[in-house]
């Protein structure tokens, strides 16, 4: 007996690990926090100082639905070229995920980019913005919030627009993101 369950716990670990092979985001995350390379940061909405602005009912709605900012950006240097191009390919690796649906893609001066988000068409959890620059690394945010919608992510781009928000408060991730 003691060897069957021996066997059925060995055959579950087998199970579970190959079905987890995948790292998720938020592992992603959590790994490289610690990471000299990476700056990471978690901000609340509040910062945004969007009670200040004056917003149409759909921008108050899409804004009330955000909770908080996760932010993660791989500063590239010329002696990390080598853990850049690992990094990059890990997350866009976990950014092809089925799961992850894609709202927009990002080309512009600075760079390359994707947003995506997970959940339903009428409740998404949690928007991604990724964006590359081959001269100055990378950047993952995390929007979290809660049944936000497509229609209200966009409503959410121009309410920080119309705000005064000069990227106060991100100590070094915002020299980052200013380039």
């Amino acid at each position: 007996m003691k060897q069957l369950i021996k066997y059925m716990f060995g055959l579950a670990f087998v199970f579970l690990a190959g079905c987890s092979s995948q790292q998720s985001l938020q592992e992603y995350y959590v790994d490289n926090k610690e990471n000299p390379n990476f700056i990471s940061l978690d901000i609340p909405a509040s910062i945004l100082k969007m009670d200040e602005v004056e917003l149409t009912d759909k921008q108050k709605k899409a804004v009330s639905s955000l909770k908080k900012f996760n932010l993660l950006a791989f500063k590239k240097t010329s002696d990390n070229v080598a853990e850049y191009k690992l990094e990059k390919a890990k997350v866009k690796e976990i950014l092809k995920n089925e799961n992850f649906i894609e709202l927009m893609k990002i080309n512009s001066g600075y760079g390359k980019g994707v947003v995506k988000y997970l959940g339903d068409d009428d409740a998404i959890d949690e928007v991604i913005i990724y964006g590359d620059s081959k001269e100055q690394g990378f950047a993952l945010v995390r929007v979290l919030g809660k049944d936000m919608n497509p229609a209200d992510v966009m409503q959410l781009m121009q309410a920080i627009q119309k705000s005064d928000y000069k990227g106060e408060g991100l100590g070094e991730i915002g020299k980052f993101l200013k380039g």
